[in-house]
């Protein structure tokens, strides 16, 4: 019988780790803050940002892991709402050195045909170097191609957009959002945790349901999101473990830190989205958990939960930012 793999994350995290044995760590260092810096500058680019192997090994050993995390995340959401299926095959656009490809294979395990497009050939260089660590990863196509209206796509199930958004114009991501809605079956796009981050997921979010898409998470509904424009904004946390290299660049001690993003996964399969989503972190108090939920008649809704529900008020203690609620098998009181 053969031993148990280890888990993707720690597979990553050690395949990331080799990589950065051979650079300094002052030089990693200062590419990534030099990169951090591109990244929040100006939108759209016009070059690729990761020049050569050394920009690429440090900003995967520090982007990685957190890009992994918030994907796999929206991935576990996405499959929940469609129970027993499998992806055939996945495009992961704008993919970099792969960290969607690892998500993708963590939630769905099993070799399956994976592409993964993107600009910049130092990167995918490098990432085809990383998936060598993954059996399921070995045989990805890493095909380099500009991320524009020029853009071709073909048919797959699966298809992932993250962390690619801001660096594009407006009318490049509409056509993008339009390419992967003519290609796949689902839809996963990522983007920070930010206010823009946001926004430019709602956008791409309408332009899927316009698409004849149906939103399997986070939201419970398809319909306009309840958050008025300006007043809030919908997103969700991953932790994520931080590596040395984290630490030396932020100058802090923790040994992890929290990757916020906003994500919308759609899809023309038959799907059962949450009967409603926990939009912000649980406040636990003396006897009570306060719950922040989009729920599906498109509204915003604050339900408190407390001892006297029973296993209820057990869930919710329980209950993480992002969950669905209530939990499967268990009705919510009314308001």
């Amino acid at each position: 019988m053969n031993a148990p793999l280890p888990p993707v994350s720690d597979t990553l995290r050690a395949a990331l780790g080799d990589l950065l044995d051979g650079l300094p760590p002052r030089r990693a260092a200062q590419a990534v803050e030099r990169l951090i810096a591109s990244y929040r500058g100006s939108t759209p680019t016009d070059a690729p940002i990761l020049r050569d192997r050394a920009d690429t090994v440090a900003y995967a050993a520090y982007r990685m892991p957190a890009t992994f995390e918030a994907v796999r995340s929206a991935l576990t959401r996405f499959a929940a709402a469609v129970p027993g299926w499998t992806p055939g095959g996945h495009v992961d656009v704008g993919g970099g050195t792969g960290a969607a490809t690892w998500a993708a294979a963590a939630t769905w395990p099993g070799a399956r045909p994976v592409t993964v497009l993107d600009w910049a050939e130092p990167a995918l260089a490098l990432g085809r170097e990383i998936a060598a660590a993954h059996p399921d990863l070995r045989d990805v196509r890493w095909r380099r191609s500009r991320i524009s209206a020029a853009l071709t796509l073909e048919s797959t199930d699966l298809a992932t957009v993250s962390y690619v958004l801001n660096e594009l114009s407006a009318p490049d991501r509409a056509t993008l959002v339009d390419a992967v809605a003519s290609a796949a079956r689902a839809v996963v796009i990522v983007e920070p945790g930010t206010p823009d981050g946001y926004a430019r997921v709602i956008e791409a979010r309408d332009r899927l349901v316009a698409a004849g898409f149906h939103v399997a998470a986070p939201c419970p509904h398809s319909a306009a999101c309840p958050i008025a424009p300006g007043t809030d904004w919908c997103h969700f946390s991953a932790r994520v473990s931080r590596s040395s290299l984290h630490r030396q660049v932020k100058g802090g001690s923790l040994a992890y830190e929290d990757e916020k993003f906003s994500y919308v996964a759609a899809t023309r399969l038959p799907a059962a989205p949450a009967p409603a989503r926990v939009v912000r972190r649980p406040q636990i108090r003396k006897g009570q958990v306060l719950l922040d939920l989009c729920e599906p008649d498109e509204r915003l809704d604050r339900r408190t939960v407390t001892k006297r529900h029973g296993d209820l008020y057990k869930a919710a203690r329980d209950a993480a930012w992002g969950d669905a609620w209530p939990p499967p098998g268990q009705d919510t009181p009314p308001s």
